[in-house]
Parts: C-alpha cells; sequence; structure tokens
C-alpha cells in the first residue's frame, strides 16, 4: 500500500470500519489528525467542551448502537477530566475505544508539560490500554482496540497516540477489523447438568444482569423463569433484561448494602446467575449470600465474574442466550405434573401482587398529586404523550420508581439506565442515544447535582441541532445521600439526626432554565402540576433539544 502518514491511515482505518461519530474535546497534540478529518466527511466530530461530558456522549452512542463508539481525549489533563466517567463505562460494558494524544516519544526523557503516564492512568478503568510506538504498527493496535472493545465482557480500550509516530510515515495497509463471533453453546451434558442441579427447588432464584441484554437473551430468560416459576432479580441491571411488568420480574438487588441483597438471595434454595455476578453492590455482604447447601449455577461470557466472590456448583462458559433457553428445556422435561403446577402458581400470585401494588402506587400517586407536583404525576402526563418507540435515559435516581411507574420499561433498546455511580451522564448519555436513533424521540433524565457534573453537553446539543428532551429532576438536594445516610444510621445503630447541610443544593438556587437558554437550549420550569402537560408538549413539539426544570419533591 502507499506511504502516508500514520495519522492519515489511522483516519483510513476509522472509515474502513464504519466509524461516523468521533467524540472530542481538541488539544494542541492532537492537532495533526483531527486537522486531516476536513478530507474525511463521512466522519462527523462532535465537539463537547469537557471531558466528562465527550466520555457521556460517547457511552450513550456505544450503549445505543451496541458498537464500539470512538472519542478523542487530549493528553493527561484531558484523560483525568474523564476518568470518572470512563469508570462509569467499565462498569456497564461499554464498547469505547479512546485515543489519546501526547506530544511524541522523542520526549520521554524530558519531563516536558503535560506529560505523564497515560497507559498507567488509564488501566484501571479499561479493558486494556496501549500506547502506539511504531508508525508501521498503528493500524493493528487500532484494531485489536476495536476488537477488544466489543469483545464480551465489553468495555472501553485506551490508546496512547504520540504525536511523532502519527507523523511518521507508513505503508501498513487497512482492513476492516476481526470482530470474535462469541454465541458459545454449552455442552448437552453441562445443561443436563444444570438442570440436575435446579430441578428440585420449591423457592428458585434467578438473578440476571446486563449480560442478558448484550446477547439477546430476554425471552430465553423469560421462558426460564415461567416454566421453573423464579423470580427474577436484577443486580448490575441497567437494561431492559426482562420485561417491568412481567410478574417474575421482582426488582433490582440492593446497590448500596450486601445486606438488603442477602435477605432475597439467602432465602432461594436454588440460584442461576446469569450475566452478572456476585453481587455488586458498595457495601457487599462478606458471607451468608447463599443458604447453605442451596446449589448456583453460573452462565456468562465473562469468565472473571463467575464465581468472582463466592463459590458456584456449576460454572457455565457460554453465551446467555444460547444456554437459558437449553436450561429451560431441560428443566421442562424434569419437572413433575405436581412442580409445573406450583410453578405457574408462584407466577399468578407474583402477577396478583404487582397488579395491587400498581393500584396501590396508583391511588397512592393520586392523593400526593392533589394541587402538587410530583414525580409520578409528571410521568403519568410524559406517557400519555410520548410514541410508543421513545427512548428514555433514565439517570433520575430518587425520582426514578415515580417518574417509571407510568414509563415501565418493557422494550429492550427503549431504556438505558445509569450504571457505575457516576454522576453526570443523564444529559450526554441522552445526547449519544439521540444520534444513534435521530428518527426516535429520546428523553434523558437527570437530577439537580447529577446535571451540574455535565450540564456544557447542552451546548453540544445546540450546535449540532441534537433534538434530545432532558429533565432535571429538581429536589434541591443530593436526595439519595438523605435515603442512603438513613441506611447507614440504620446500620450503625445511630439515632435519627438532622440531615447533613451539605446535601443541601438551594443555596444559591440554581435557574436551571436560564443555565440552559444560556447554552443555546429553550428551556421552562415546571413547578405546578398545570404547568407539566403544557411543558411537555412544548418540549416534543421543539424538534430541536429541549429542557423542562421539574421541580419536585421540595
Amino acid at each position: 500500500m502507499a506511504s502516508r502518514p500514520a495519522r492519515v491511515a489511522m483516519l483510513e482505518q476509522f472509515e474502513a470500519d464504519g466509524v461516523t461519530h468521533m467524540f472530542g474535546n481538541p488539544g494542541t497534540v492532537e492537532q495533526g489528525f483531527l486537522d486531516e478529518l476536513r478530507n474525511f466527511p463521512g466522519i462527523q466530530y462532535v465537539l463537547a467542551l469537557q471531558e466528562a461530558a465527550v466520555v457521556g456522549l460517547a457511552d450513550g452512542y456505544a450503549r445505543a448502537t451496541r458498537r464500539p463508539a470512538l472519542l478523542q481525549l487530549h493528553s493527561g489533563v484531558g484523560l483525568g477530566n474523564g476518568i470518572g466517567m470512563l469508570y462509569q463505562a467499565m462498569r456497564g460494558h461499554a464498547p469505547l475505544v479512546v485515543l489519546v494524544g501526547e506530544a511524541g516519544l522523542a520526549y520521554d526523557a524530558m519531563e516536558a508539560q503535560m506529560a505523564a503516564d497515560l497507559v498507567a492512568m488509564g488501566e484501571p478503568v479499561t479493558k486494556w490500554a496501549t500506547r502506539v510506538v511504531d508508525p508501521r504498527s498503528t493500524l493493528r493496535v487500532l484494531r485489536r482496540a476495536f476488537k477488544v472493545a466489543a469483545t464480551p465482557p465489553y468495555g472501553p480500550v485506551l490508546v496512547v497516540l504520540p504525536a511523532d509516530v502519527l507523523d511518521a510515515e507508513t505503508d501498513e495497509p487497512v482492513v476492516p477489523t476481526s470482530y470474535l463471533e462469541t454465541a458459545a453453546v454449552p455442552a448437552p451434558e453441562t445443561v443436563e447438568r444444570a438442570a440436575d442441579l435446579l430441578a428440585g427447588a420449591e423457592r428458585p432464584l434467578v438473578v440476571a444482569g446486563d449480560g442478558v441484554h448484550f446477547s439477546g437473551a430476554q425471552a430465553e430468560l423469560a421462558r426460564l423463569a415461567e416454566v421453573w416459576g423464579a423470580e427474577v432479580w436484577g443486580a448490575d441491571w441497567s437494561e431492559v433484561n426482562l420485561p417491568a411488568e412481567h410478574p417474575a420480574y421482582r426488582g433490582q438487588l440492593g446497590h448500596m448494602f450486601g445486606t438488603s441483597s442477602r435477605r432475597v438471595t439467602s432465602a432461594a434454595d436454588a440460584v442461576l446467575i446469569a450475566g452478572t455476578y456476585a453481587l455488586p453492590e458498595v457495601y457487599p455482604a462478606l458471607d451468608g449470600v447463599f443458604a447453605p447447601g442451596a446449589p448456583v449455577v453460573h452462565v456468562d461470557l465473562d469468565s472473571g465474574a463467575i464465581a468472582k466472590n463466592f463459590p458456584v456448583d456449576l460454572g457455565i462458559l457460554a453465551d446467555p442466550r444460547q444456554s437459558l433457553g437449553r436450561i429451560a428445556d431441560a428443566l421442562d422435561a424434569r419437572l413433575t405434573p405436581d412442580q409445573h403446577r406450583r410453578a405457574a402458581g408462584r407466577l399468578r400470585d407474583w402477577g396478583a401482587e404487582q397488579a395491587a401494588a400498581r393500584a396501590e402506587a396508583d391511588e397512592r400517586d393520586e392523593r400526593e398529586a392533589a394541587g402538587t407536583l410530583t414525580a409520578a404525576g409528571f410521568g403519568r402526563e410524559l406517557a400519555a404523550r410520548l410514541p410508543a418507540d421513545a427512548i428514555l435515559f433514565d439517570e433520575a435516581l430518587t425520582c426514578s420508581p415515580g417518574l417509571f411507574r407510568h414509563l415501565p420499561p418493557n422494550t429492550p433498546g427503549e431504556w438505558f439506565q445509569t450504571r457505575g455511580g457516576s454522576l453526570g451522564v443523564g444529559i450526554p448519555g441522552a445526547l449519544g442515544a439521540k444520534l444513534a436513533h435521530p428518527e426516535k424521540t429520546v428523553v434523558g433524565f437527570t437530577g439537580d447535582g447529577g446535571s451540574m457534573y455535565t450540564f456544557q453537553a447542552l451546548w453540544t446539543a445546540a450546535r449540532y441541532g441534537i433534538g434530545a428532551v432532558f429533565v432535571i429532576c429538581n429536589n434541591g438536594r443530593y436526595k439519595l445521600l438523605d435515603q442512603n445516610i438513613a441506611q447507614y444510621w440504620d446500620s450503625q445503630d445511630i439515632e435519627p439526626h438532622a440531615l447533613p447541610d451539605l446535601f443541601d443544593l438551594t443555596r444559591p438556587e440554581i435557574d436551571f432554565a436560564a443555565l440552559s437558554r444560556s447554552l443555546g437550549v429553550p428551556a421552562v420550569r415546571v413547578d405546578k402540576p398545570d404547568q407539566a402537560g403544557p411543558a411537555i408538549a412544548e418540549a416534543l413539539a421543539s424538534g430541536g433539544p429541549f429542557l423542562i426544570d421539574l421541580v419536585v419533591g421540595r
């Protein structure tokens, strides 16, 4: 192949791999290849004003397309600004390829301005971090980066690009990246052994996570739960792995305290884990997670997740979609007619419980909404106006239960929830999803606290006319910390007392509507029930980005 600078060859590689967007915030050491972008009109550079927003945009785009997203950060300072959001992407298994520029190999001994060990900085928050040191391997390294990012478990990959390497000539050929087929099928005898371990359960439990979504195993998970009569609880669950209104779906295990999760998991007499690990809380339980003698079967494409923290009786390194249906078939053949009747009875009972709980919640919403603006009331108004295939990005946190009672996440690809613990993904995540699906209505929810981590992403929405709708759930506090400290007091036998003043966000009050307008995005403030409907109608009819400052829970 003809020789050309590696910076040009790199963009040719992206073009061959079908890259259409590069998210970034530019810097001097990347100026060479960024200047070359003018000759590659098929790759749109999406500019954001801060690196956390850059990563959040790419994260949302990758989640919505289920393909690797490309982003560019500037040297050590830019990578440092993006680290928190890269942690979010790593925990949520977002396939990202992160390009980070540096001045050059020639300056390694100089301790020059902005010099840093970028690979070491990136290693804790990536699947793989590397540095290109020879122009003749630039494309080889980039193809490996895309392949690693898109191989389960998905995750971000970091490639450091010294400017002098990219300016050097290379005749390395451009070929499309080779991706792996990962639909591994468990051996028949393994499926039979799993069914033997699980068939006798009277209190069966499935703990499922986003690996179910990544493999497209939602229907197989539903069938297994129905055949086995099993409760399904989520762990690292931020996608639609099972419809929220399925009778087997019982909710998500404790994100914060393992003692909350243990009350569920230790009550089961047989456990199947699929697409997650046991168990991803902030304060995990160290023991007693599963009942003594209860068999545990774990299915995943991530070998590191299986038996990561607790022993299992059978670990199956295979695709959940190829495994869960087969295990369901084997259980179906083993269960006696009486066991089938009891399994069906459990599903009926849970369905009735859900219906009763929804009716009770609706009655409570009606009482609370009398003259008061609530998250549930706003959710009901929004649900009445949204198209059926709208995409919702949920970082509403403490407002989520009320909002999504009327917007239940039932369809894969139409609901994404924050994960990983980093605040600020709601606005840029919704923008990324809208770029991935410009034909769909996209609504992103965040909090007043969380929004301020990446509020400048609204400028990107205005610059490129990205027509997502944003809802700030504005309760004037870090409300989740209010809830968490109450749990902490209880765990430490501390008498409840005044909440810390530092959780308060009302001094001074943030005018989110004015702030949004200053960044080019029209906005309205909603603080009364009768304002919700007109505000939603205006937002959906605007055709461009629009923000609603929703004042609730004060």
